[in-house]
């Protein structure tokens, strides 16, 4: 295994394990920061003093998450006021990123074995579908495990 590979493999783990942690974790319907608040028995007036911003200005980021206009400053700085720890992710919807590469891959292979199958057709050497499938999976995953620079391009 290169370097690059085991490298790699490592920072899908770490994907992975997040997504597996949160699996099925929602933003409540009032977001979490008023829930969080609501939970600990705190005003907006509280959060704000111990902010040293105005009451406003804690009812303005409450509502700008929910809107997704909040920045991760201000979220950050909410939580801690709070007593909290502030934590975002990025994972696969799947919840493996190993999905999300064999999505790709099999794109590319379809597309290769459509543009080799209409050229067998016109020369009256179609291949049964079972057989178009079992490519499509064989190069699937040679692609996958290859990963070429232009991986991810449609083209």
């Amino acid at each position: 295994m290169s370097v690059k590979t085991i490298v790699q493999q490592q920072y899908r783990n770490i994907v992975d394990s997040a997504a597996a942690k949160i699996a099925g974790l929602k933003a409540p319907p009032e977001g979490w920061l008023r829930t969080v608040r609501s939970a600990l028995g705190m005003s907006g007036a509280d959060v704000a003093k111990k902010m040293g911003v105005t009451r406003a200005r804690v009812t303005t980021a409450e509502r700008a998450e929910l809107t997704g206009g909040i920045t991760l400053k201000t979220m950050q700085a909410t939580a801690e006021a709070m007593g909290c720890r502030f934590v975002y992710a990025i994972i696969p919807a799947s919840g493996d990123v190993e999905d999300i590469i064999t999505a790709q891959a099999r794109k590319k292979a379809m597309a290769i074995v459509g543009t080799a199958s209409k050229h067998m057709a016109l020369e009256n050497q179609k291949l049964p579908d079972d057989k178009i499938a079992q490519e499509v999976e064989r190069l699937t995953r040679e692609i996958a495990l290859e990963m070429a620079p232009k991986f991810w391009s449609d083209k």
